[in-house]
């Protein structure tokens, strides 16, 4: 099977996916997007209410941010692939349960695995404690981690940003970080 019907297969099984209570209140699932050989995967936390209506990555106020970040640095859409931890919204936006979080991370590991990037980069404490381990964030952002064979990044999620708009800066700082790796 080619990678591209792999991916496609892993969010067919995200899609209809019923392994938590999330998919009782959800509108859309939301696998994630971008080509199945992005050099670079971006992880957040969860759809928020655009992602739901949409099905789509990161799409309402904080996606804007974060894909205007990812061309600052001269990225585009065709390099990265987009992506949550979970793969339903949160009523509420809430804090992701752990039962949720471990119901959804095979379906992250396999899209991991399938596109094999040359960064993983984790917007959010949330990302960062569910993929590599409880860091605080003021000591984690702009910083490269090796685990598992995988290199990581880490920086804000654009909602922190949002709510503080100083960390705007300092999540621009984190991804001229990223590009520099990238070259």
């Amino acid at each position: 099977m080619t990678r591209e019907r792999t991916l496609q297969r892993i969010h067919s099984e995200i899609t209809s996916c019923t392994k938590c209570v999330l998919h009782e209140s959800r509108t859309n699932a939301v696998p994630g997007e971008g080509p199945v050989d992005a050099k670079v995967i971006f992880i957040g936390e969860a759809p928020g209410a655009r992602e739901d209506e949409t099905g789509r990555p990161f799409v309402g106020r904080s996606g804007k941010l974060l894909r205007a970040l990812i061309k600052e640095i001269g990225l585009s859409e065709d390099d990265v692939f987009i992506t949550s931890i979970l793969k339903s919204r949160p009523p509420k936006n809430r804090t992701p349960h752990k039962s949720e979080v471990l119901a959804c991370k095979p379906y992250l590991e396999k899209q991991i695995e399938v596109i094999n990037p040359q960064v993983i980069v984790l917007v959010g404490g949330v990302a960062i404690s569910n993929l590599i381990g409880p860091w605080k964030l003021g000591d984690a952002h702009g910083r490269f981690y090796e685990a598992n064979g995988r290199t990581y990044f880490m920086s804000y999620h654009p909602a922190a940003a949002l709510r503080n708009p100083s960390l705007k800066d300092v999540m621009r700082e984190d991804f001229v970080k990223l590009k520099q790796e990238l070259v």
